[in-house]
């Protein structure tokens, strides 16, 4: 019988591992190497909301970062269902992202079945900004004040309409919680993305919104619309002028429209990681920058780990809203 050779055994058992790890590596993407091919982000609103245009100058800059082009695309609907339902069924590989909301947020809770688990089917990347939404109404509407605003929606109990950008959509949930909280009785008109419902809402099809601060105060300060408070826990920088609604006298009101980025399940962590180091830079480049501050919005910049305990926190607050209002989809 011939003698065994001393660490034949053990190198034979290494050089397996050492096969098994190349197998493994092989078919994973490297950070170094991503991406080969240009980046498609979902937007799953219509174009011209208040967190399109803002994404669209992000991804303008994280084209330069990442050498490839950083694609928008618009998929709206269904509370933002559809465009999630896409990304949560793309490949895992970094070429499909996700601009996530507070409507995404709340969709877990306002839709009963969803092809999608809205946290455990995604990976966080990072939250990267946040801004209050504001009350405003078509000046043909006889109130300047919120306290008017009030007194003149309880008169007319069902008779004023307000737009949001649709069912289970931010702008739908803050104005079911502000009808809650004050005893309003408003009729809901969902559209079909917040350009859509901004433009009946400037006709004076509808009369009253809450939408994200950014994409109305060119229409504010040209006099289109009328703003009565805004929903954040401070004044906005670009309204100042502008009460919050505790301010207007509903204290513990506070809401905003956030925007973060989330990859499907399973995107391997070092694409995760490059996305979030690139993402940083991009909010600090003075484009970036300057963008945000014209339209109100505050840079967050979370890590992922900060933005999946954020996420986390908002579906459980939403949650708690629908239950207590009873806010449905139609």
């Amino acid at each position: 019988m011939p003698k065994s050779i001393p660490g034949a055994s053990a190198r034979h058992a290494l050089a397996l591992a050492g096969f098994a790890l190349v197998a493994l590596f092989a078919g994973t993407p490297h950070a170094q190497d991503y991406p080969t091919r240009p980046v498609k982000v979902i937007v799953p609103f219509s174009p011209g909301g208040a967190v399109d245009g803002p994404m669209r100058v992000i991804a303008q800059e994280l084209s330069k970062r990442l050498g490839q082009q950083v694609v928008v695309e618009n998929k709206p609907g269904a509370g933002a269902t559809i465009g999630t339902e896409l990304v949560a069924r793309a490949a895992p590989d970094g070429y499909t992202l996700l601009l996530a909301s507070q409507t995404n947020a709340i969709s877990a809770t306002l839709y009963a079945k969803l092809a999608y688990d809205p946290i455990d089917d995604f990976a966080p990347i990072s939250l990267l900004g946040r801004e209050p939404g504001v009350l405003v109404v078509n000046p043909a509407l006889p109130v300047t004040t919120f306290q008017e605003f009030v007194a003149y929606v309880k008169e007319r109990p069902g008779q004023v309409d307000y737009a949001s950008s649709g069912n289970g959509s931010g702008q739908h949930l803050f104005a079911a919680l502000l009808a809650s909280m004050t005893g309003l009785k408003m009729s809901h008109i969902p559209y079909k993305g917040s350009g859509q419902a901004t433009t009946d809402l400037l006709g004076g099809q509808v009369m009253v919104s809450i939408p994200g601060t950014a994409g109305m105060v060119g229409h504010i300060k040209a006099g289109k619309l009328r703003a009565l408070a805004v929903t954040g826990a401070r004044r906005s920088p670009q309204l100042p002028d502008v009460p919050t609604v505790m301010e207007s006298g509903v204290p513990g009101y506070e809401a905003y429209v956030w925007m973060g980025l989330l990859a499907p399940k399973g995107t391997p962590a070092p694409i995760v990681d490059r996305l979030y180091r690139e993402l940083m830079q991009v909010l600090a480049t003075t484009e970036v920058k300057a963008y945000m501050a014209t339209a109100g919005i505050e840079i967050v910049g979370s890590t992922p780990a900060e933005f999946g305990r954020f996420f986390r926190s908002e579906k459980d607050l939403w949650a708690k809203v629908v239950r207590e209002t009873g806010a449905k989809i139609d």
